[in-house]
């Protein structure tokens, strides 16, 4: 009785799929809690047009261009030679243009630490964009900005050990990003692509819920059939691109495709050519492959693998982000509020050089040694003014005595 009890368990256990004993967060498979966003979600590129530094009338050459006087030479007819402009040293500096030429710059401190405060000031409303952008589900989808959405989820089998933080990946997103969205689909895909809904459907709350219960009944099998499932997407559920705007597909996935990289990008780039249509990857960090488990049609390391999706997102104009357990590794996003902060500091630099030479410059006028005193009564001498001789008397000429 006891053997057979055991085989009983034992056959019951193998029926239990790998994320049954895999550990889940709190109240993992309970229903969605759906919060709608109140405002439009926009790529960081698009929020620099109304941000950005030359939105905002804050880089350096604007504010320093009303100041800013070109070097001339001229030919001075009366003269006869050609006359360079001089710089008066005091109050100007000369400096290098974002053209690479060179400006004679009239310094104007106070100007300049105001524009330093502004500075300062819009540095920290790019620190906290960043941080926006780093928590909740921003930090492993980015920002999800079309209205017409479709999901692919990579749920080959060397996923198998990562299904369940796949899955809650898909819960804060339908949670806190998609309610606010058209219409959505989710496809997932290993070797064999198969969907939520056959094609995209409207957006409500029932549909939510419907594709929760769906994502928590996936199971980790087979390769990575990239093209497969961006090719259902297109032909499917975007069969009618060229209808609409704001349309995107977003990749989530762990690894390389089955397909060789140049296959997919060509594929993409002739898909989203002349329409609203763009393809962005969201890519998951996983530990390097143990060569005893099961080893996808292909496979490379994660820097390589990082770099042939950076391809894919280039050929659609989409954006590439890449996360892992520590982390952002990578975010377009992310990257571009960066360098636009890296600019607003190299602003306040130049700034801070170009105060401080002019006070150098000064400071080296004041240090120079004065003129030599002249003596006094040289000085007299020299401000009485001088005795005009009377003139002598004129003889007369041979003319005039005739």
């Amino acid at each position: 009785y006891t053997h057979i009890h055991i085989l009983r368990i034992s056959a019951e256990f193998t029926k239990l799929s790998l994320s049954s004993f895999l550990p889940k967060p709190p109240k993992h498979e309970s229903p969605l809690k759906i919060k709608i966003p109140n405002f439009l979600t926009r790529t960081s590129a698009d929020w620099l047009k109304t941000y950005g530094l030359k939105a905002k009338k804050l880089s350096l050459y604007q504010i320093l261009a009303p100041n800013a006087f070109s070097p001339t030479e001229e030919f001075i007819p009366i003269l006869q030679k050609t006359v360079s402009s001089t710089l008066h040293e005091k109050v100007m500096m000369q400096f290098e243009w974002y053209d690479g030429s060179v400006k004679n710059i009239h310094v104007d401190p106070p100007l300049l630490y105001d524009y330093q405060k502004q500075l300062s000031s819009i540095i920290q409303m790019y620190e906290r964009r960043i941080e926006w952008l780093s928590i909740s589900s921003r930090r492993i989808w980015g920002t999800v900005c079309e209205k017409r959405v479709v999901i692919l989820v990579d749920i080959s089998v060397t996923n198998s050990m990562y299904i369940i933080h796949i899955q809650h990946s898909l819960r804060l997103l339908l949670e806190e990003q998609l309610p606010n969205k058209d219409c959505f689909n989710i496809i997932a895909f290993g070797s064999i692509v198969e969907s939520w809904r056959p094609e995209m459907v409207p957006l409500t709350q029932e549909n939510l819920q419907s594709a929760w219960r769906w994502v928590l009944s996936l199971n980790c099998k087979g390769s990575r059939n990239v093209l497969g499932a961006v090719r259902k997407a297109v032909e499917v559920d975007f069969k009618e691109k060229y209808k609409f705007n704001s349309q995107g597909i977003y990749i989530f996935t762990g690894g390389v495709p089955d397909q060789e990289m140049p296959i997919v990008s060509a594929y993409i780039a002739e898909t989203c050519s002349g329409c609203d249509l763009k393809i962005h990857v969201c890519l998951f960090h996983i530990s390097e492959l143990d060569m005893d488990s099961t080893i996808p049609a292909r496979y490379a390391n994660r820097t390589d693998t990082a770099s042939a999706y950076k391809e894919v997102t280039q050929a659609s104009n989409g954006r590439f982000h890449w996360f892992g357990d520590t982390g952002i590794f990578e975010s377009d996003d992310i990257s571009v509020i960066s360098l636009e902060m890296e600019k607003a500091i190299n602003y306040s630099q130049k700034c801070a050089l170009l105060v401080a030479s002019l006070k150098n410059q000064c400071g080296n006028q004041a240090e120079s040694p004065p003129a030599p005193k002249e003596d006094p009564k040289v000085a007299k001498e020299k401000s009485q003014p001088r005795k005009l001789c009377c003139p002598k008397p004129t003889s007369l000429s041979l003319a005039r005595m005739v």
